[in-house]
């Protein structure tokens, strides 16, 4: 069978299904597992992005106004790929190209006989089932389930831990730094999931955009800060965002030193099996000295932000 994966937690879901190998086209934003940066890249951004958030989001804007995608399909390269299913998504038009480009490109290309996987993820329980249902689209229905159920396994297991402790910390995960955007989907499922109470959203809620009188109302115990596909180094570059677009001086988590910076491109931004290495490390981030382990575990993937606006080792042993 040969695949197109055209976002990247689906290409995720694909490798750990056992299938790397029937890979023959990803989109230009899949760099995990290793090896698929190999494999023919079958998507690009419309035009080229800069590279601050604010310049994005305004850049972004003015593409969708335009009522354009704001990624396009390599339709040669799709046509030598000669995918027998293709998978994509039909929830963020930021996020990845869109189902309805998947169509119009297979159209133009007069193919057929390709299945399309559409994957609609809002929840936990939504991402596990689309490992099932990838599984199933790839022949892989055994191993998919497995998966699946090892996925739950682990996520349940956390949640047990973080429950039998009595603090709940407030959390507020940050998903854009200009403008402020909360993270919603599945993100207040995991702040629960590791013991604490999420702020501003609900489980399947898109990401709201705050206000600063908005902001100022809030005073969360802890933040977590993970811009959607910004790795740590990118967000570092930006911290100065967090004083002049965040009520910094003003909240308890800035004081106590309980401000936390994370890789958004590797984790909690991709619903795919990695999502449970993103509850491992909330959970470090709302109760650190009950969850040591998934400190040491991710240290090169979070930093401590303290007052000053200074970045600290998230496992300083």
């Amino acid at each position: 069978m040969r695949v197109a994966s055209l976002l990247p937690s689906a290409t995720e879901i694909v490798c750990a299904l056992g299938a790397r190998d029937e890979l023959v086209g990803v989109s230009h934003e899949c760099d995990h597992p290793a090896g698929v940066e190999r494999v023919s890249v079958l998507t690009r951004p419309r035009e080229k992005l800069p590279r601050g958030s604010g310049a994005i989001d305004r850049t972004v804007r003015g593409i969708l106004r335009s009522a354009l995608g704001v990624y396009e399909i390599d339709l040669e390269r799709l046509r030598e790929a000669r995918p027998d299913v293709v998978v994509t998504q039909d929830l963020c038009d930021v996020c990845a190209v869109s189902i309805d480009d998947v169509r119009r490109a297979l159209a133009k290309l007069a193919t057929r006989d390709v299945e399309v996987v559409s994957l609609r993820p809002k929840r936990l329980a939504d991402v596990w089932e689309d490992v099932r249902f990838v599984g199933r689209a790839l022949g892989r229905n055994e191993r998919s389930e497995k998966l699946a159920a090892d996925l739950e396994h682990r996520t349940r297991h956390i949640a047990e831990r973080a429950a039998r402790l009595q603090e709940r910390p407030s959390v507020l995960s940050i998903e854009w730094l200009d403008p402020v955007m909360i993270g919603g989907m599945w993100m207040p499922e995991l702040v629960t999931l590791a013991g604490g109470v999420p702020l501003m959203t609900e489980p399947g809620q898109r990401a709201p955009t705050l206000t600063r009188k908005e902001l100022v109302e809030l005073d969360p115990d802890v933040v977590l800060v993970k811009p959607c596909g910004f790795d740590l180094d990118r967000t570092s570059n930006e911290l100065e965002l967090l004083g002049t677009n965040l009520p910094w001086e003003r909240w308890t988590a800035v004081r106590a030193g309980r401000v936390y910076v994370a890789d958004g491109n590797a984790y909690f931004n991709r619903p795919g099996p990695r999502l449970v290495e993103s509850l491992e490390i909330l959970a470090a981030c709302v109760h650190p000295d009950a969850f040591t382990e998934f400190r040491q575990k991710h240290a090169a993937s979070v930093r401590r932000i303290m007052p000053g606006l200074t970045l600290e080792s998230f496992f300083p042993g």
